[in-house]
């Protein structure tokens, strides 16, 4: 049994490390191979990653691409610890990622981490009012 993506009309699906782009209509693709997938939704540019938490989303995913995961999962620790030391609200959402690492769920790390992401931007937007004010 295969995994199904759907593809939105020009969205992008990364599959290990090649990059297909979509037409102009939906198209339906089936995995039937044990692969390394990136939808276009999952992915954050390095050039787009302007916060601590978007550089762990960037560290995310290379390390659920590479083969030598072993060297970035210790950037991956470096990068949480310093975000914690920062922000202690990111606490939880470090555990979930650790626990979604440590089972193999990649998806599922770099969901938490955009999530994570959200509540950096508001926190930030937050601390921006209360200056100006």
């Amino acid at each position: 049994m295969g995994l199904r993506i759907t593809l939105k009309p020009n969205e992008r699906l990364i599959i290990n490390g090649a990059s297909i782009r979509n037409g102009n209509r939906n198209s339906d693709f089936l995995i039937e191979s044990h692969s390394k997938f990136l939808r276009e939704s999952e992915i954050l540019h390095e050039s787009e990653a302007d916060t601590p938490s978007k550089k762990l989303w960037v560290t995310l995913q290379v390390m659920y691409l590479t083969d030598h995961r072993a060297e970035v999962e210790d950037l991956f620790y470096k990068q949480a610890t310093a975000i914690m030391s920062m922000m202690p609200e990111a606490a939880p959402f470090m555990a979930q990622m650790q626990s979604a690492i440590t089972e193999g769920h990649f998806h599922k790390a770099i969901k938490v981490c955009k999530q994570l992401a959200r509540v950096e931007q508001e926190l930030a937007e937050g601390q921006a009012s209360v200056q100006a004010a």
